[in-house]
């Protein structure tokens, strides 16, 4: 009768359905299991990944040296003594002020592009540091040049943001040596395998709004 259970045969292909679905379930549960466990590639649940599944960001690579940017260390004295463009009387008067110090001033720098910095020197006097000769040597062929001089004291040369600047102080007639009248600074730029004079102007120390029109203009000589 209907809504009654029997215990007959009528419950068999019901039985049988059950258990095959229940077997699905267990096959489907044992797959997913085993994928879980191999790191299968099956779709990932949403949410935040463990910080471990991410792989780490490659180091940022450190720049490589500029080649500008090295320089040698130099014997600045036996570099001016040896070389043919300095003066005699510059060399005769480069002697120690105390001890083993020579009146130098060393300053490496890029001023010509060459593969390692150029060296400028400043040759000084021991009593007053007056600037007796300044020089610049560049790197070529394993050796270093001569590429700039001047010896018009008192005459100083420093490398001014890439470019070389020499000044010199200006004497009139009767100034003592600690009170110039006045001074001239020359910039130089490097074209061509020589400096080239790219600026020029003049300060007046009793004028200090003196412009650059004055009648002489010193040039140093440049090496060759």
């Amino acid at each position: 009768m209907r809504g009654l259970t029997g215990t007959g045969s009528s419950r068999g292909p019901a039985s049988a359905q059950a258990v095959i679905t229940a077997a699905a379930v267990l096959a489907a549960l044992a797959l997913f299991a085993a994928a879980c466990g191999t790191g299968g590639t099956g779709a990932r649940d949403e949410g935040p990944a463990h910080a471990g599944s991410v792989a780490p960001a490659p180091a940022a690579k450190a720049p490589s040296p500029n080649p500008s940017q090295t320089y040698e260390k130099v014997d600045a004295v036996a570099l001016v003594k040896a070389d043919p463009a300095v003066s005699a009387t510059v060399k005769r008067d480069l002697k120690p002020c105390s001890g083993d110090e020579y009146p130098v001033d060393v300053t490496y720098g890029e001023l010509t592009g060459g593969p390692v910095e150029d060296i400028v020197v400043n040759v000084l006097t021991c009593g007053d540091a007056v600037g007796v000769g300044a020089y610049v040597y560049r790197r070529e062929s394993g050796a270093y040049k001569n590429v700039f001089k001047a010896e018009e004291s008192p005459v100083y040369a420093e490398i001014d943001r890439g470019d070389l600047s020499v000044t010199k102080q200006v004497y009139e007639k009767g100034d003592p040596v600690s009170s110039p009248s006045g001074e001239n600074v020359i910039t130089y730029g490097w074209s061509a395998g020589r400096f080239v004079q790219e600026d020029f102007h003049h300060t007046d120390y009793g004028n200090a709004a003196g412009s650059g029109d004055d009648d002489v203009t010193p040039v140093p000589s440049t090496g060759s």
